[in-house]
This record gives C-alpha cells, structure tokens and sequence, in this order.
C-alpha cells in the first residue's frame, strides 16, 4: 500500500514557475514509476509526466515538453514536477501516481496503481 500526497498548488501568473512535491508512504517507493496528471475543469484526466523507478527515463505530454520536469528523490520518497513557463491551460487539479514494477514509465491511467488527492494550480493571464 502505498499513499500519495501532493503539494505546491497555488495561483500564479502566466509565464511564472512552480515545483509540485508529492510524498509518498511506504519503504518501497524505490519500486515504482510515478506519474503525474492533470483535470483541467469539464475535461477528462490527462497524463503529463512520467518518470522511472531508478529516475532513468522520463516522459512528457507534448504539451509540456520544455517546460515542465520531472525528478525523484528516492531518500525522500518524494516526486517533484518542476513547471516553468506557464501558462493559463496548465490550469487543473494535478495528480501524481504510482505504479509498481512500470518499465518503460507510461502515460495510460489504467496502469497507475495509486493516486494522491490532487492539488490545484491555477494559471491567471
């Protein structure tokens, strides 16, 4: 079992910058990919980001490749999605996930065992 918890959310203005941190539960972090997702309001969840048990591989929407990063810390057993450039349609609830034993890192929901509660960035104009 493992319980995810977001945080970093907040308002910021277009073009601005924001880490998201998400702290996971458990001794075995180390085991699993995480990702990270998005719900902007009335659409569906989207993937953004993914990364590798080890930190070795990463991927990224297209829709944020450039500007958004993200990394791991496994002594921490923590997740981060460093966002720069924003702008207002990264606006949503974001979600960082887990997945168990995941190789390559994948961006399908389905494949993610556990998901935090999310945290809201807004992006104002």
């Amino acid at each position: 079992q493992v319980q995810l918890v977001e945080s970093g959310g907040g308002l910021v203005q277009a073009g601005g910058s924001l880490r998201l941190s998400c702290a996971a539960s458990g001794r075995t972090f180390s085991s699993y990919a995480m990702g990270w997702f998005r719900q902007a309001p009335g659409k569906e969840r989207e993937f953004v980001a993914a990364i590798s048990w080890s930190g070795g591989s990463t991927y990224y929407a297209d829709s944020v490749k450039g500007r958004f990063t993200i990394s791991r810390d496994n002594a921490k057993n923590t997740v981060y999605l460093q966002m720069n450039s924003l702008k207002p349609e990264d606006t949503a609830v974001y979600y960082c996930a887990a997945a168990l034993g995941l190789y390559p890192p994948a961006g399908t929901e389905y494949e993610y065992d556990y998901w935090g509660q999310g945290t809201q960035l807004t992006v104002s104009s």
